[in-house]
């Protein structure tokens, strides 16, 4: 059963860090792959992070390469997305989802949390 929970979301000032997690089975992390999104409102929901469950090897979209660091405990069945320094358009509703492969588009996961809200705000 592909099950995610994502928490975290805050208000926080320009500038600022924040990291959302995604808990999950340790089945779905052990075999799937587990991406973050981001949707902001009116726009389409924006791949950010994506991390493999098999080996751990990770990707990233350009726009966020040295701010965000996705990873995993899998003691506590968890994925965790840092987020640092962060601007506006950085706000919007964060998803977690799983896939069967390490991707970047929505259309390739099968399965979605209820998202966490971040908004950035001084």
């Amino acid at each position: 059963q592909l099950q995610l929970a994502e928490s975290g979301g805050d208000l926080v000032q320009p500038g600022g860090s924040l990291r959302l997690s995604c808990v999950t089975s340790q089945r779905v992390l052990d075999y799937y792959s587990i991406g973050w999104f981001r949707q902001a409102p009116g726009k389409e929901r924006e791949g950010l992070s994506c991390i493999k469950g098999n080996d751990g090897s990770t990707i990233y979209a350009d726009s966020v390469k040295g701010r965000f660091t996705i990873s995993k405990d899998n003691a506590r069945n968890t994925v965790y997305l840092q987020i640092n320094n962060l601007g506006p358009e950085d706000g919007g509703t964060y998803y977690c989802g799983a896939a069967h492969w390490s991707s970047l588009r929505p259309a390739d996961f099968l399965t979605w949390g209820q998202g966490t809200q971040v908004t950035v705000s001084s």
